[in-house]
């Protein structure tokens, strides 16, 4: 009977997290206002990199900086897609659009000012960084600090060799 808990038990956690591990049907605004359903990338043959990020965060910037330099060689290569969630709010959004394009980062700029895909992900500091795979999450991490880019590359790249 003990085993017959446990089992179920087990099966229950491991379902559950299968669970969290897929965006929800949750749409955001991009830069040009269109509607992006955040579900679509639970499906795509390509790595996808999804980073929560703010204007005000120094660190946020100095990650999607660094994966600026690097980013056109990583398409080459793996077909990588990166999703830069901005969570800049009603206050400081007006800032987003002007420092993507001093940036000259020519990623897909999502906006969560209500912070609604954040909260959904329990998602509590930024930067925090997701890679999407196949429907599975691959790679997590929160904050930044300099060569972590590469060390995601590194496992983006493990995974899609398999």
């Amino acid at each position: 009977m003990k085993k017959t808990i446990v089992i179920g038990l087990l099966f229950f956690c491991f379902f559950v997290d299968a669970q969290q591990s897929k965006f929800p049907n949750l749409t955001l605004k991009n830069l040009d206002g269109k509607d992006i359903n955040i579900s679509q990338y639970n499906n795509t043959d390509h790595p996808v990199i999804i980073s929560f990020w703010a204007t005000w965060c120094g660190p946020c910037i100095n990650e999607l900086s660094a994966i600026h330099n690097v980013y056109q060689d990583w398409q080459d290569e793996s077909a990588v897609e990166l999703v830069a969630v901005s969570i800049d709010d009603a206050r400081t959004k007006k800032r987003v659009k002007p420092m993507v394009n001093g940036k000259g980062w020519e990623y897909e700029i999502v906006l969560d000012d209500n912070h609604d895909l954040k909260r959904t992900l329990n998602i509590i500091n930024v930067p925090y960084t997701i890679v999407v795979y196949k429907g599975n999450v691959i790679y997590e991490h929160s904050n930044y600090t300099p060569g972590s880019e590469r060390e995601m590359y590194k496992v983006i790249q493990s995974k899609i060799k398999k």
